[in-house]
């Protein structure tokens, strides 16, 4: 009989042997789904949970798939699912683990459940609408950055991000978004603030703003995350109102990098629901960038959206993508 539990550090044998197969499966075992510290996590409130938490469903001695969810800091208590393992075609198991984690994170009080799926896996996007309860928002396209020049930028135009920029940077982010998307996706200020538990997270950020001629504003917002210093994947907002050249952001992006990495990948993240999404793409498409990865975005909300969308191995993953050296790379 078949049972879902959480992920104990004794299960840590049979785990690495499903992940095996991932080029960072070691990393990923040992930093998300083994950290010393989750027992404790575990036992907290929703809203202090910082760190990625793992089930398995088993049948008898036997693990037949897991699932990690993740909290965000968004203030409406939104959670991730971050990965789903499942033997391959094994949908009935799949569904039993989403299930599980949506009724416990709902009823620990999340308001929504969000999850990005690659839009060549339709089985599985159908099992999330069909049977579990989601709806599409939009899309998400990941770009692999190459032949970009690391010295074609003013350094002068960027600084630190600090604390007292999170309203800024929120306002600026919410304006990006389409108008009909704010109720799903909308953040706060609480969202960009660095936080005390900021060494716990299983990837390091780097956070950056591009300095505006008022000093009181801001022009741009940079984010650099990395789960493993070879893969490293570059979010950034910019105000419509300002001409920045997208050259200019990717140059500073990789300077910043390659003083902590020699060898490194970069990617960038181009997002559907908001404003200049569809331009970013067709830029890097002039620019050669190379589309690696296209998810659908779903969730399982009490929140409607007004309008319509645009529709634009042996095991199944959800939450991963494979660069052009194999690598793969978890950065959700």
């Amino acid at each position: 009989m078949s049972k879902i539990r959480k992920l104990y550090y004794f299960d840590k044998k049979n785990a690495r042997e499903m992940v095996a197969f991932l080029n960072n499966g070691d990393n990923y075992a040992s930093k998300i789904m083994f950290n010393p510290l989750l027992p404790l996590h575990h036992m907290l409130p929703l809203r202090f949970k910082t760190l990625p938490e793992s089930y398995i469903l088993k049948d008898g001695k036997n693990i037949k798939g897991m699932i990690t969810v993740a909290p965000t800091k968004s203030p409406l208590k939104q959670m991730e699912i971050q990965k789903l393992l499942f033997e391959e075609n094994m949908y009935d198991d799949a569904g039993e683990l989403v299930q599980f984690a949506v009724s416990k994170y709902k009823a620990m009080g999340a308001a929504s459940i969000i999850v990005r799926i690659d839009d060549y896996l339709p089985e599985l996007i159908n099992l999330f609408t069909s049977r579990c309860g989601f709806s599409q928002i939009s899309y998400e396209k990941l770009w692999y950055v190459k032949n970009a020049d690391i010295n074609s930028f003013d350094q002068t135009k960027f600084r630190d991000f600090r604390n007292s920029d999170a309203s800024a940077v929120a306002n600026l982010y919410n304006d990006a978004l389409l108008s009909h998307f704010r109720p799903l996706l909308s953040k706060d200020l609480k969202e960009f603030k660095e936080n005390l538990l900021r060494g716990l997270s299983y990837y390091s950020e780097y956070k950056y703003v591009i300095k505006d001629k008022n000093p009181k504003n801001i022009a741009g917002y940079l984010s650099i995350k990395t789960s493993d210093n070879e893969n490293y994947m570059l979010d950034f907002l910019l105000d419509s109102w300002v001409g920045i050249d997208i050259d200019e952001i990717v140059g500073f992006a990789q300077s910043q990098i390659s003083k902590r990495s020699k060898k490194y990948s970069l990617f960038i993240r181009t997002k559907k629901y908001t404003q200049q999404g569809a331009k970013y793409e067709e830029e890097f498409l002039e620019k050669n960038y190379t589309c690696v990865q296209n998810q659908m975005v779903l969730t399982n909300s009490s929140a409607r959206i007004i309008n319509e969308a645009e529709h634009s191995g042996k095991f199944t993953v959800l939450g991963q993508f494979y660069g052009l050296s194999g690598a793969n790379v978890n950065l959700s």
